[in-house]
């Protein structure tokens, strides 16, 4: 036996190019019932202030008569409830939008068909918010380029890309690959609801909401027909010498053995994605020499929170050199100094083993080779910021000598590399 969603990934895989007729009786009440127990009960609420343990008090009565509601298309869903995170390394926030509860259950039962239908049309190269994949695969894959033939990359970055995917565009995708218009009308309904601020409702033809379940699916089938097909289709055909790409969410790069190809690459790049209502960050996107020919010109580029850099090694060959970037390694200062004064009166032992938890976190996603020194900075940082939090307590002050004491009762965990990339 197979499941529904087995199923769609099968007939896409045997029928790449029939459109799927009978999708939405794949959101039922089992599926939103996984989908609430996969739920976090301590996530931020929308606007309906809905908690998991809420709604989970009468689970199958609300399920029951949200799917009635659904099938009467008089359910609708509610505007996401706009909220803002720090940036990495800059004072503006980001903002994200933070759905209804139920909403949570739909997106997350829609996404879930949508990933059964489009991981059998991705590209290899697409690494962002796919089921067994991660950054470090991506890192590993650009890797391989920029050691073997990379001359020249090409850093693109999409300006404000979340905010700006258009609906209308967006749809015409969708309608690409599937003709079940009850399902494609729920994904329109959840792109036109709008976000509410300081209680305020704004609609908009654009945008797809930073916090939604159905968010990054639908972010990567945008970028999968606006780049990522024309570049295998179009770019890599008419260019001289090889070409290849690599993206994570809309933070991509691209690699060129020809300079004249990342030349004119540039141009067509920013006309394809204004062609879909998006737009390419002049002072971000540029073009660097990169690679065996470009070791005295030293070249660097930063992708998914590491600087990487066209070096020599011990033995005066070359290489490819990653560290932590200077954007994030502020940023993780600064959040790491921000919870640390939070939990100023906690227990020293418990306090430091809550710490080294977060550190785990950190060492696991920047511990690759070549990246020690960076990794060890940052711990040396966050001592300095352990004493001075301690100190803040009131009563004698730490010396340096207590303190290493105290390190030794309470050891802060020393840096460790992970990643073999």
């Amino acid at each position: 036996m197979i499941t529904g969603l087995e199923r769609v990934s099968q007939l896409v895989k045997e029928h790449p190019d029939r459109k799927l007729q009978t999708l939405m009786h794949l959101v039922n009440a089992e599926t939103l019932k996984r989908i609430h127990s996969e739920q976090d009960k301590n996530k931020a609420t929308g606007v309906d202030r809905v908690t998991k343990a809420e709604y989970e008090a009468n689970l199958d009565e609300n399920i029951s008569n949200l799917l009635e509601k659904m099938k009467q298309f008089s359910w609708r869903p509610q505007p996401a409830r706009r909220t803002y995170i720090e940036k990495d390394g800059k004072a503006e926030k980001r903002p994200l939008g933070i759905p209804a509860y139920e909403d949570k259950l739909v997106q997350g039962a829609m996404a879930k068909v949508l990933i059964a239908i489009y991981e059998e049309k991705f590209y290899n190269y697409s690494f962002g918010f796919r089921p067994n994949k991660d950054c470090h695969q991506a890192i590993d894959f650009l890797d391989k380029k920029l050691w073997n033939w990379t001359n020249w990359v090409v850093d693109a970055d999409i300006k404000g890309f979340f905010d700006a995917v258009d609906h209308d565009w967006m749809m015409k995708f969708l309608e690409h690959d599937i003709e079940d218009k009850n399902f494609l009308r729920y994904i329109k309904r959840f792109l036109k609801a709008g976000i509410m601020e300081d209680g305020v409702r704004y609609y908009t033809n654009s945008g797809v909401p930073q916090g939604g379940p159905i968010s990054p699916i639908l972010s990567n089938i945008y970028l999968h027909y606006g780049v990522d097909m024309w570049f295998e289709k179009v770019i890599m055909k008419r260019c001289r010498g090889r070409a290849e790409m690599v993206r994570y969410a809309d933070d991509v790069v691209f690699c060129f053995e020809n300079e004249q190809d990342a030349n004119e690459f540039l141009g067509a790049l920013r006309n394809r994605l204004e062609r879909f209502k998006l737009e390419l960050s002049g002072e971000k996107s540029k073009i660097i020499k990169f690679g065996r020919r470009a070791e005295t010109d030293g070249g660097v580029f930063d992708f998914l929170g590491f600087t990487h850099i066209t070096a020599k090694s011990r033995k005066g060959k070359f290489c490819v050199k990653r560290k932590t970037s200077k954007k994030k390694l502020k940023s993780k200062r600064r959040a790491a100094s921000k919870w640390l004064r939070s939990k100023m009166h906690m227990p020293v032992n418990e306090l430091v083993s809550k710490l080294n938890a977060k550190l785990r976190g950190h060492y696991n996603y920047y511990g690759i080779i070549g990246n020690y020194e960076s990794l060890e900075d940052f711990r040396r940082y966050v001592l300095e910021r352990l004493r001075a939090t301690l100190n803040r307590r009131g009563g004698p002050k730490i010396s340096l000598k207590d303190f290493d004491q105290l390190l030794k009762t309470n050891p802060v965990i020393r840096p460790k590399i992970v990643h073999q990339v």
